[in-house]
């Protein structure tokens, strides 16, 4: 069996059926599941850790985790919920007890950075620009918003991580997180705002 199949040049991928193949101790259908989801669950977990080797352990642990439980799943939330639920509660609880943010100095004088500074003027500048943690995978503005989403709590962290970047739907992220949807957009406005907030201050 392969991973992947090509429709309409997709790739698409029946979670129910790899978890299905998965409870029967099909290997393959494992390798699927990380494959599929492995670089999705490493970048939130590094927005939240700020650490490429904290984040690769962390991502590597999540998965054993969810292939270990993987018999008691029962499909009342999706999949993808489901994992995403795991790798974030894992991440918080590693980063309460072991993990202390070290932020990077944004006062470091090179191109790259100045060049970033410049476009993260422009979107701060546009009262109807996308929010600023959208615009992280940039390359010139990574640095300075993955920092800045490196200074919010964590709780805020997650909800912006999850919506901003994951872009996870409003009910999605009440699921993982286990809160009301209510909560969930509540947290999100204050985070955006702490983070516009934060963001303004490395332009002064």
């Amino acid at each position: 069996m392969s991973c992947f199949h090509n429709h309409s040049n997709n790739i698409s991928l029946d979670d129910t059926s790899l978890v299905r193949r998965c409870q029967r101790g099909d290997s393959e259908a494992m390798s699927c599941l990380i494959i599929k989801y492995q670089d999705r669950v490493y970048n939130v977990i590094f927005k939240i850790c700020q650490n490429h080797d904290d984040s690769a352990e962390l991502t590597q642990d999540t998965f054993v985790k969810v292939l270990e439980s993987i018999n008691s799943f029962r499909g009342k939330s999706s999949f993808y919920t489901w994992l995403f639920r795991v790798a974030v509660n894992h991440s918080l609880n590693y980063c309460k007890r072991r993990f202390k943010l070290s932020p990077v100095s944004l006062d470091a004088e090179n191109d790259q950075l100045e060049e970033g500074k410049g476009k993260l003027a422009a979107v701060l500048a546009d009262p109807n620009g996308v929010d600023p943690a959208v615009v992280a995978q940039q390359k010139e503005l990574s640095q300075i918003v993955v920092n800045s989403i490196g200074q919010l709590q964590q709780e805020h962290r997650v909800v912006l991580v999850l919506r901003d970047i994951e872009q996870m739907s409003y009910a999605e992220i009440a699921a993982v997180l286990q809160i009301e949807t209510g909560t969930v957009k509540s947290r999100l406005s204050r985070a955006r705002a702490k983070l516009r907030q934060l963001l303004e201050t490395v332009l002064i």
